[in-house]
């Protein structure tokens, strides 16, 4: 009961908070309860007594300054929603958006404490220098440093590289302190939340508040523990190691914790500073086409894409490889869900509208109750008032989007893995177009999607799935022998059951028995047929786990 309390008493805050800013808790024309009018009284009374020294929201929207005002959880929590307008509205959206994701640095001896016990050893005998926070965010800050670099073999006898190889640079990324507990104590009283708006609002239900901060607990943890972002890193490391012109920094395993990464410093420019990389004599139109591409190879290719690449998280380095950073957040798609993107994106760029319905349905994101004809209908309507349209105005994230607006008219469960990826997309394509305002997305994304369909539906693709078939009936025939030692010790239990009700009739029989034969093959005819029907009962549940 104490932990409800505070539970209660921590959303009490957080209304209040976003009553002094003057968000409005309910939507307009929604009856609002007496509860509510009072803490927006109480709000405007404290909004109006600590205006002198209330912090300046920055040219945000009420909502957003609100939420950075009460902190790392909120601003996580903003940023979340912000990724699935599934769930609020477009104009909520954009506010929340606003978000930033920057916040004043803890002190570097907290930092240099962290490291140290993360790592069981002094930050002294980890790096040659250390320097100050670079950048401070609501989970974790970064500090560049410096660590000894064997001297290669070859310059044993060369003192000249004594100086080049005294040190390597590289980002050492810290969690805040204690900020686990302070997530845990928020998302205990987001969870008091959720379970309230689904006992007392019902129209709410169906966006299951529950599972909804299920997600957000998830995403976090797996933020919090950077070990975690560290595999990832070396994950599309391994797949992206072929591709041109795009790199993952290098981690530094023997430094890095769950409470610590470090990896590889890069020295590049911001992909946002289009003068300094027009000086460096980069082509900007390529680089452009090179980002949707890389991206849309990412996700078709390997189901796994960085789902935070704003332009803060990009750079271009000397030799005009993109390099992304900070892959906290990411993304991942199953076969089913990157064949429904190939799909989708094949059938708008060809304007075959029924085969992009036919994907949703044999996707399962469309009950089979609904027409097909219809749902291609409603494709039409979004795609067709955009195609006449100049191509840089196009957008396969919006268009993406829209699709996800016929959610609730075809009863839709949109995968909020695909959710986070046209959101992503958004963003991918924002950036593209700040360096080539007239790109052509679907003639930069085409030959990435025309190239996976032909791998994946085509004869390799055909070969590829037998071979996926013959490793599963490979997995059953494996489990045969087990299946028919089962059925084998099965025969023999109701084989020695039926010898003894034998036995038990002879000795109990009055008048002279029935012909052995006869019952002799009667009982094997009976077990055969339970040790048959025991056998299709386990091929059953083999074919099925």
């Amino acid at each position: 009961m104490a932990g409800s309390l505070i539970d209660y008493l921590r959303l009490a805050r957080a209304g209040l908070t976003l009553a002094r800013y003057g968000v409005r808790l309910v939507p307009a024309g929604t009856p609002v309860p007496v509860v509510l009018r009072l803490g927006r009284v109480v709000g405007l009374v404290w909004r109006m007594v600590s205006w002198p020294w209330s912090r300046d929201p920055k040219g945000q929207s009420p909502i957003a300054a609100a939420l950075t005002d009460l902190g790392p959880s909120y601003i996580k929590l903003g940023q979340f929603f912000a990724s699935r307008p599934d769930l609020i509205p477009e104009a909520l959206v954009a506010d929340l958006e606003e978000l930033t994701d920057r916040l004043p640095a803890f002190p570097e001896r907290v930092a240099r404490a962290t490291i140290g016990e993360a790592l069981g050893r002094p930050v002294e005998a980890l790096f040659t220098r250390l320097g100050p926070p670079v950048a401070a965010a609501s989970i974790a800050q970064v500090h560049k440093g410096e660590v000894p670099v064997a001297p290669r073999p070859d310059a044993e006898a060369d003192s000249s590289t004594t100086n080049e190889n005294s040190g390597r640079a590289v980002a050492v990324k810290v969690l805040r302190p204690g900020i686990e507990r302070r997530f845990a104590n928020d998302l205990s009283s987001f969870y008091t939340a959720a379970r309230l708006i689904e006992r007392f609002h019902p129209p709410s239900r169906r966006l299951r508040p529950v599972a909804v901060v299920d997600t957000l607990a998830h995403t976090t943890a797996l933020e919090m523990d950077l070990r975690l972002e560290a595999a990832a890193m070396s994950e599309m490391a391994l797949n992206s190691k072929d591709d041109p012109g795009f790199r993952v920094p290098k981690v530094d395993w023997q430094r890095t914790a769950k409470r610590v990464l470090t990896s590889e410093w890069i020295d590049g420019t911001p992909i946002a500073d289009t003068p300094a990389l027009r000086a460096a004599g980069h082509d900007l139109d390529e680089l452009g086409v090179r980002l949707i591409r890389i991206f849309l190879q990412h996700a078709m290719r390997d189901g796994l894409f960085h789902a935070d690449m704003h332009p803060g998280n990009l750079f271009v380095d000397g030799n005009g490889d993109i390099v992304a950073i900070d892959f906290g957040i990411m993304g991942r798609l199953g076969p089913r869900e990157r064949r429904f993107l190939a799909e989708i994106l094949y059938g708008f760029i060809s304007s075959d509208f029924r085969r992009a319905a036919e994907v949703h349905f044999w996707a399962g994101y469309v009950p089979a109750h609904h027409s097909v004809d219809e749902f291609a209908q409603a494709l039409r309507a979004v795609a067709e008032p955009i195609m006449d349209r100049p191509a840089e105005q196009i957008s396969m994230g919006h268009l993406l989007g829209q699709l996800f607006e016929y959610t609730e008219v075809f009863d839709m469960r949109t995968r909020p893995e695909l959710i986070l990826l046209q959101k992503t997309m958004v963003v991918v394509e924002g950036v593209a177009r700040s360096l080539n305002p007239r790109l052509n997305m679907w003639t930069a994304g085409e030959p990435v999607v025309k190239a996976w369909m032909e791998r994946e539906l085509g004869a390799a693709g055909r070969i590829a799935e037998i071979q996926r078939g013959a490793g599963e009936i490979g997995g059953f025939l494996s489990t045969v022998p087990r299946l028919l030692g089962q059925a084998e010790r099965t025969v023999e239990a109701l084989a020695s059951r039926a010898a003894e009700i034998a036995v038990g009739e002879e000795r109990n029989a009055a008048r002279e028995p029935a012909p052995i034969g006869v019952g002799g093959w009667l009982t094997r005819i009976a077990i055969w047929i339970g040790a048959a029907a025991l056998t299709a009962i386990a091929f059953m549940l083999a074919a099925r786990g």
